[in-house]
């Protein structure tokens, strides 16, 4: 399970504010004014398989500050059991996504299993964490998102790394980025490991 780790994302505000989606197959979707309202238009495209690109707010978590810390264990496993993945299309990123607990239920913001593509990363990324500890993490940044974006932590490794290479890592990618939700195939790859690939951020992907 990912943590909120660095203090720039602990101190980040949690607001609420209009953002537009671009829908690369279906056109332009409306702008959201709340968070929420956004991510319930996401979730009608991971059901319809839609290509749908939009802005949201990437944070990083680490081998060294997951939950619990000096591990890659993960909450809902896909392709793997424990957190890792070489950004492919075939071996996508572990990535988690904001959840909520009511009523002993727990829901998360994405399906375990959706795809996404960060393109300032050049990685392919699958839902397998959640985001947010506690018994009532709907109350935390994860889910509340930043600005009105969907917030998305990544994992990026780092077990052979040190506990501050991973924080300046973290640092590098943190901030809002140009994201594909349900990707073709195809789109370029850096492949390996965020850390031990060089913790590298590109431009947007035309």
């Amino acid at each position: 399970m990912s943590k909120i780790q660095n203090s720039l994302i602990r101190k980040s505000a949690i607001a609420a504010a209009a953002l537009a989606i671009t829908g690369i197959c279906a056109g332009m979707l409306p702008a959201q004014s709340i968070n929420n309202n956004m991510k319930a238009q996401l979730k009608r495209y991971v059901k319809q398989g839609t290509e749908v690109r939009f802005e949201g707010y990437l944070t990083g978590y680490s081998y060294w500050d997951n939950t619990p810390p000096g591990s890659a264990a993960i909450a809902r496993p896909v392709l793997r059991q424990q957190a890792g993945g070489t950004g492919t299309y075939n071996d996508p990123i572990t990535i988690a996504v904001g959840h909520a607990i009511r009523g002993g239920r727990q829901t998360l913001d994405f399906p375990p299993g959706t795809r996404f593509y960060i393109e300032r990363l050049r990685k392919y990324a699958i839902v397998e964490d959640v985001c947010g500890d506690g018994y009532q993490p709907q109350n935390g940044p994860c889910y509340t998102g930043k600005n009105g974006r969907p917030w998305l932590d990544i994992y990026i490794g780092g077990k052979n790394s040190s506990v501050r290479e991973t924080e300046q890592c973290m640092y590098r990618l943190t901030g809002m980025q140009p994201i594909r939700m349900n990707p073709r195939r195809g789109y370029p790859v850096t492949r390996g490991e965020i850390s031990e690939s060089g913790c590298q951020v590109f431009g947007p992907v035309g």
